[in-house]
């Protein structure tokens, strides 16, 4: 058999890009109970959107082992439940978490209002639930602190984080599938311009403590004021930022030409420093 070099480059080239390429795993593998035969169907995917999704699942975004702190988020973009901000709300967030040695995986959840959606808001519910198990469950294989491992979401991502969060959470004894035997509470959760939907009237009295952001200018504003007051009243850790401008969907910030929104993720930095988060050697405040 004859090589050449430039064989042997390409075949290096695709090697290295497989290697690049992240994980990406089903929440269950034969398919989201109740729709299996719609777990093969095909997304649709453009510059910066993903839809219909009929088999959820989590994409692994790993740090470098010499930076990993044992710390776990998983991301929920948003999109309206019609379609998914996969890039920037999901792949540069898990950029920036996997910088501070944090581990992090994108869920791809159901989409209930997107056009002739055959799904309805319980079934992102169940995706949620469902990813918290599958991480918390796997934390031995990808070195994580199984009591640091947290949610954010952005704007219908973080309905999806609150009827995960405050929602029944607990391990299903009797379930015949182990992951379903695992606990699906986050140990702390993020909302950045969150919707309404999943707040409830009174907290759970083990709500995980939350970091919470918003614009003044932006219409789910009152989500966060309602999240921060029922926090408040009950008396669990929250931290609360509500920026004069940026409006909606400002993602990470980096696009944004107001300083407060550019640099909003260094406040969310700061306080998984404050709460251990980061830090391995010190229990995360909140922890059950």
């Amino acid at each position: 058999m004859k090589l050449t070099i430039g064989g042997l480059f390409f075949g290096l080239q695709l090697a290295l890009f497989a290697q690049a390429l992240p994980t990406v795993l089903p929440l269950w593998p034969n398919g989201a109970p109740g729709f299996e035969s719609r777990k093969d169907m095909p997304e649709q995917a453009a510059s910066y959107w993903i839809k219909d999704i009929n088999n959820p699942t989590l994409t692994v975004f790993l740090p470098p082992q010499d930076k990993a702190s044992g710390a776990a988020v998983v991301i929920c973009p948003g999109g309206g439940f019609r379609e998914l901000v996969f890039a920037a709300e999901g792949v540069e967030p898990a950029k920036y978490f996997n910088h501070l040695g944090v581990a992090a995986f994108v869920l791809k959840y159901r989409l209930p209002r997107e056009t002739n959606s055959v799904f309805t808001m319980e079934h992102p519910h169940e995706d949620g639930l469902r990813a918290m198990r599958l991480v918390r469950s796997r934390a031995g294989d990808w070195g994580l602190d199984p009591h640091r491992i947290g949610m954010i979401g952005y704007s219908a991502g973080g309905e999806v984080v609150s009827m995960t969060s405050f929602g029944p959470t607990r391990e299903l004894a009797d379930a015949p599938d182990p992951i379903d035997r695992v606990n699906a509470r986050p140990d702390f959760i993020v909302e950045i311009y969150p919707g309404g939907a999943g707040i409830p009237e009174t907290l759970p009295p083990d709500a995980p403590p939350a970091f919470l952001l918003v614009a003044d200018d932006d219409n789910h504003t009152d989500s966060v004021l309602k999240l921060f007051s029922l926090y408040h009243a009950a008396k669990i850790p929250v931290e609360v930022h509500i920026f004069t401008k940026g409006g909606h969907g400002f993602n990470q910030g980096q696009r944004s030409q107001l300083a407060t929104i550019k640099n909003w993720p260094q406040r969310l930095t700061d306080w998984m420093a404050d709460n251990n988060v980061l830090d391995p050697a010190v229990p995360a405040k909140g922890v059950k």
